[in-house]
């Protein structure tokens, strides 16, 4: 791969997390600044340029089984709302990943995680201080798995698909 646009690393999650998830991000994303699904982001801006390189990580760090979790309370994110993604195992993928790419990453990927998938932004204080009230009173933890690694590039907005990667290991 030649193309020097960004790369988004996100984790991917079993298929009722996801969809539930997802349900709930068309219902509460402000539709004009929907241009994707639900999704955890591990890594904002890997460099394009080392697509190779990164495609290559990815494909070593998923023979591992897939990572147990659980979807935690929601948060505010002051104009949105998330829900909180314990994983510890994906904090060690993470770890992995930064090292290898440590001179190239960005300071908010250089950053210790907080797992999370954002339902609500880009909306205005009170409607998120709402959604919150709403998703709390109704929320209990729930268990999740992540399933794998998905790679894409930032196109400007949306984001263009370039992998998956599922965990291959046995579990």
């Amino acid at each position: 791969m030649t193309d020097t646009d960004p790369l988004i690393v996100s984790a991917l999650l079993d298929t009722e997390t996801q969809a539930g998830l997802d349900a709930q991000r068309q219902r509460l994303f402000p539709s004009k600044r929907l241009v994707v699904g639900a999704h955890l982001t591990l890594f904002h801006a890997l460099p394009g340029g080392r697509a190779d390189e990164v495609v290559a990580a990815l494909d070593e760090l998923t023979a591992r089984p897939p990572i147990a979790g659980r979807v935690r309370a929601p948060f505010a994110l002051g104009r949105g709302v998330a829900y909180r993604i314990e994983a510890p195992g994906l904090d060690a993928v993470h770890a992995a990943i930064a090292r290898r790419f440590a001179g190239d990453l960005t300071r908010q990927d250089s950053r210790r995680p907080h797992h999370h998938v954002t339902v609500q932004n880009k909306v205005d204080p009170e409607t998120a201080k709402a959604t919150l009230a709403e998703l709390v009173a109704s929320h209990a933890p729930y268990p999740a798995t992540v399933t794998g690694l998905a790679l894409w590039r930032y196109r400007g907005g949306p984001w263009e698909s370039v992998r998956e990667f599922p965990f291959r290991g046995e579990g």
